[in-house]
Order: C-alpha cells, then sequence, then structure tokens
C-alpha cells in the first residue's frame, strides 16, 4: 500500500488548524489600483471568495488611484498632489467618481461568476456597497486647498457588522459622500485603517508589487512591530518612496496595530495564491506588522493536548520519545511548556521535578519539523531552567537516544544510573538504553 503522502494532503493537513482559527473572524482587505490593474487580480477575487465560502467575514476597500491618473492623462489635465494625497477639484472630481464607479461595476461582476471554470463555481455570493462611510473635506494645507479631496467623518459600524453577519462582502471605495451630500474622494488607506480599528478586525490585508517588505539583503522581513514599522516608513520617506503601496500600506497598518488590530498582513499581488498562502501556512510568505511577537513561549494548559499530540506523535512513532497517551497529558498538562505560533504548538518540552533531591528530569522535547533551523530548543531550556531554578531545583538531567550531541553542546554531561533520583532509577528502561545527561544550574 502507498503509505506518501502527496503535497496535497500535507498542505491540507498543516492549514486545517488555521481554517478552524479564521472562521467567523472579520478581515478587511486593501486592494489598491495597481493591484486591480494587474493580470493576477482575477485570482485574488477568486481567493477572496473563497475566503468568504469558509466563513471569514470580509471587508474589500479598493481603490483607482492609476485609473484616475490614466483617465485625467487621456484628457490632458493636470491633477497635482500635496503630501502625497491628491489634490482633487471639480473637473478631477468627476473623473474619480467615473473610475471609482466602472471598478465597482467590475469588481462586483467578478464576484458573481458562475461559470465552471472558476474555482467558486455555483456558488452565491451578495457584494454591498453602500453609504458606510461619511466624509468631510480636508480643508486647506499649507495654504493649498484639497478641494474635494476628504477625510473619514463617520463610519456606520453597525450597517457594515449587519451585513457581514448576514453573509455578505462589503464593499467599499474611495469616493464617499458628506452630510450635505457632497462627494469627497477619500485615501483607500484611510478607508481601509479605519474600518478595520472601527469593526476591531482580526486582520488588515493590503497589497503590493513586492512580497511584502524587502530588507537590504533582497529578503522578505517576515515580521515587524511597530517600531520596527516605522524605521522602514521613514527609510521610504527618505528615498521619497512613501507613496508607494508599501509605504501606504505601513502607514495604515501602524496606525491600526496602535489601535489594536492584532495583525495587518503585506503581500505581492503579482503572485497568484499569496492571499491563501499567507494565512493557510505554518510561516507564510510576505510581512505581518504585529502588536506583539507572534511567537510566545508559555506554560501549557488543557486546551494545548491536541497540539501536543500533534507534535510527539511523529516521534514517538519513530521511537525517539517516549508513548504518552491524552489521558497522561491531561494528568501532566502543568509541568509542560510550549512555543506557540499563530495558535500553532511548535515546540513543547516538561519538567518533572524531584523536590526530595533537588533534581527535575527534562522530557518530551519536541520541535516541529518546519522549525527546527532555528534556537526553540535553546528558548525551551533555558526557559525549564528558569522554572527550576525559582522552586530550588539544583540540577536537570535527561534521558535521550538521538539527542545526546544537541545536550553536550548545551552544557550537559554523561553520567550513570546512580546519579538519578531513587524513584526514576527504579523506573529506568534498560531495554531502550537511553544515554543520562544532567548538568547544574545553580
Amino acid at each position: 500500500m502507498n503509505t506518501r503522502k502527496t503535497p496535497l494532503v500535507k498542505g491540507f493537513r498543516q492549514s486545517a488548524p488555521y481554517l478552524n482559527a479564521h472562521v467567523g473572524k472579520t478581515m478587511v482587505i486593501m486592494v489598491g489600483g495597481e493591484a486591480i490593474a494587474d493580470p493576477n487580480f482575477a485570482n485574488i477575487v477568486n481567493d477572496i471568495a473563497l475566503l468568504h465560502s469558509l466563513g471569514i467575514h470580509i471587508v474589500m476597500v479598493y481603490g483607482a488611484r492609476p485609473q484616475i491618473t490614466t483617465l485625467l492623462a487621456q484628457q490632458h489635465y493636470d491633477s497635482p498632489y500635496h503630501k502625497g494625497i491628491r489634490i482633487t477639484d471639480a473637473h478631477s472630481l468627476e473623473i474619480a467618481k467615473q473610475a471609482a464607479g466602472q471598478l465597482q461595476l467590475d469588481i462586483t461582476a467578478r464576484f458573481s461568476m458562475g461559470l465552471n471554470n472558476t474555482p467558486m463555481a455555483g456558488s452565491q455570493i451578495n457584494v454591498i456597497s453602500g453609504n458606510f462611510i461619511i466624509a468631510q473635506p480636508l480643508g486647506i494645507d499649507d495654504g493649498i486647498d484639497f478641494c474635494h479631496s476628504g477625510k473619514i467623518r463617520r463610519i456606520n459600524n453597525n450597517a457594515i457588522t449587519s451585513q457581514l453577519e448576514q453573509g455578505s462582502i462589503v464593499l467599499l471605495g474611495p469616493i464617499a459622500s458628506s452630510v450635505t451630500g457632497e462627494c469627497f474622494n477619500l485615501t483607500s488607506e484611510e478607508i481601509a485603517t479605519q474600518v478595520a480599528i472601527r469593526l476591531r478586525a482580526d486582520k488588515l490585508i493590503g497589497f503590493c508589487s513586492e512580497q511584502g517588505v524587502i530588507d537590504n539583503n533582497g529578503d522578505i522581513i517576515s515580521e515587524l512591530l511597530p517600531h520596527d514599522a516605522e524605521q522602514v516608513l521613514q527609510q521610504l520617506i527618505n528615498n521619497d518612496d512613501q507613496q508607494s503601496g508599501t509605504g501606504r500600506f505601513l502607514r495604515g497598518a501602524i496606525t491600526a496595530c496602535h489601535a489594536g488590530v492584532p495583525r495587518s498582513h503585506l503581500l505581492s499581488y503579482k503572485q497568484d495564491g499569496a492571499l491563501i498562502q499567507e494565512l493557510f501556512s505554518l510561516d507564510g510568505i510576505g510581512t505581518q506588522i504585529v502588536m506583539s511577537n507572534a511567537e510566545k513561549i508559555r506554560r501549557a494548559d488543557i486546551n494545548d493536548i491536541g497540539g501536543i499530540l500533534d507534535l510527539i506523535q511523529p516521534l514517538e512513532a519513530e521511537g525517539i520519545l517516549v508513548r504518552r497517551s491524552r489521558e497522561q497529558l491531561e494528568r501532566e498538562i502543568t509541568l509542560f511548556t510550549v512555543i506557540e505560533l499563530d495558535n500553532l504548538i511548535i515546540g513543547c518540552a516538561a519538567l518533572y521535578p524531584y523536590p526530595d533531591e533537588k533534581m527535575a528530569e527534562m522530557a518530551c522535547v519536541a520541535i516541529h519539523p518546519d522549525f527546527r533551523d532555528g534556537d526553540r530548543g535553546v528558548l525551551l531550556l533555558n526557559k525549564l531552567c528558569q522554572q527550576a531554578r525559582d522552586t530550588d531545583i539544583d540540577k536537570i538531567f535527561v534521558l535521550t537516544t538521538r539527542s545526546v550531541h544537541w545536550f553536550r553542546e548545551q552544557g550537559f554531561y554523561e553520567c550513570d544510573i546512580e546519579q538519578l533520583p531513587v524513584i526514576k532509577k527504579d523506573l529506568y528502561n534498560y531495554q531502550r538504553r537511553s544515554k543520562i545527561l544532567i548538568t547544574n544550574i545553580n
């Protein structure tokens, strides 16, 4: 019988925890005009429809900056910018309304496709647009009148939430009305950011031409704290590139993060499937701006049983770890420490104390295979050493059949069975012939 796992099976199993974690969550997705003009936009729409079908609440905010610029250029009409914002006079406003209206119709039509060759064939998706945003004029700045360029005055949170709960995708464009009935041209990043904040969204997602924020070596920066993101934004400002898709999104993501939106994701609109890979893979492919480090090391609780079992069972099958039943884990769960990433357990270890001898055993050490290239084993060891010190433990020992060299590198030395606590000495399994290593921690 063929027992090899296909990439599809492996990928689906790895994505399952993320599927469960995202159901019922609210995501605000910002799609600039550049992304809409890209050939891959049809795939982005299909992926957003797929997220919607999984029970995720979607607010999609679209921009129209390049489309407006193109229409103005065709008429040989100049529409200058001030501090990165278009000065929208009466004629420019009419062009902006034309571009935004056309995009709204096109996006709605894409979501309405029922052709057999689309991933969402046969599904019914309701896309709702309306006067959810009330605008007001930006006014005059440095003597420059922004005319019909505006900013948000009020967001009808309840109306948006009601539509999401009824199963609709809410589609918001850059043109909004004021209480006096005038229309104003708003930036898509302000709308997306403020909607994410007011709805207390779980994620703000944006697209740029690159696959996230790129460092000086050309590598993707997978995670940024707000302070780090501010430094990246300052570099873009120094390079006069703050109006790029990356710069506009970072401004919004920093604001959203400080206001309580847990995560913002920046992806490439050019790569097919980038949205799915970012949300449903272990390490993602873009850049996250997070309120705090996404990876946490903490004491385990009863809700971690399933994650720990998923982590240790393959190692038990190989004979690397001693088998533990769910019942045993439930009894001993308070002895475990875990490393958590995006609600997934990617590392664990247990500390079994023997207070009479002032010793403790470090056991059941496991790191997810996709994350073994870091220092997570060392992090777990350091955490357990600190726990041992806090309880007046002087020595930690391990029994291992495969990891002798690693423990030696961490300062452990081999010893014989006579140095084990009495209870552990009586339980030693001579058939496994585990090596005994010990280290002093005080």
